[in-house]
């Protein structure tokens, strides 16, 4: 299962791109958010992948954080939510506008997404609740200095993998501690090996 695909963006589109990894080109489904992050090809990129397999097909779909891929897989769980109705709630939502809504129970901002209706905006916001709990930071990410932005990113990844917020924070403390310079990556995982029974 492809989890990850780092190469070279050979073609960028509102809904798909093609990642050319080792002369082979792979046909990526991405949403809103995703791609107004990427650069304009041709252009180095890394995309968390979720490889979705179905009678028919094989499908990647793609996003730039683990964030926004945790996510998309939470939604797959709720019934009759399937890649592509996923995939429109992450285009019309961000992760913080998406907790927004959440919070406040908000079924006509759902339901206003492309496929969902009010019946099923219900459904979303009940189940979704459950399985969600993005930590939020006290100023807006924008104003925060770079390594705490870094740190909240790492976080939120964290608290949508289902730790609890005091367990995560201890761990990534403990990673940053050590004064290394990480990536957001690097300090997820090293988080995640603090959170390893």
């Amino acid at each position: 299962m492809i989890a990850l695909l780092e190469g070279e963006l050979a073609s960028k589109g509102s809904a798909q791109v093609i990642i050319k990894v080792a002369g082979v080109g792979y046909q990526v489904f991405i949403p809103l958010s995703t791609f107004y992050g990427l650069p304009e090809p041709p252009a180095l990129v890394t995309l968390q992948i979720h490889t979705y397999m179905h009678a028919e097909a094989l499908q990647l779909f793609g996003f730039q954080t683990l964030e926004e891929k945790q996510i998309f897989l939470n939604l797959l769980t709720i019934p009759r939510v399937g890649p592509r109705t996923a995939l429109n709630i992450l285009s019309g939502f961000n992760p913080q506008e998406l907790s927004e809504v959440l919070a406040r129970g908000d079924v006509k901002r759902m339901a206003s997404i492309p496929g969902v209706g009010r019946r099923s905006a219900e459904r979303i916001l009940l189940e979704l609740k459950d399985k969600l709990h993005p930590a939020r930071p006290p100023l807006p990410r924008a104003v925060l200095p770079p390594q705490e932005r870094l740190f909240q990113d790492a976080l939120s990844a964290l608290v949508n993998l289902g730790y609890s917020k005091n367990i995560a924070e201890k761990a990534l403390n403990e990673v940053q501690a050590q004064g290394a310079a990480l990536t957001l990556e690097e300090l997820l995982r090293q988080g995640l090996k603090r959170l390893a029974p």
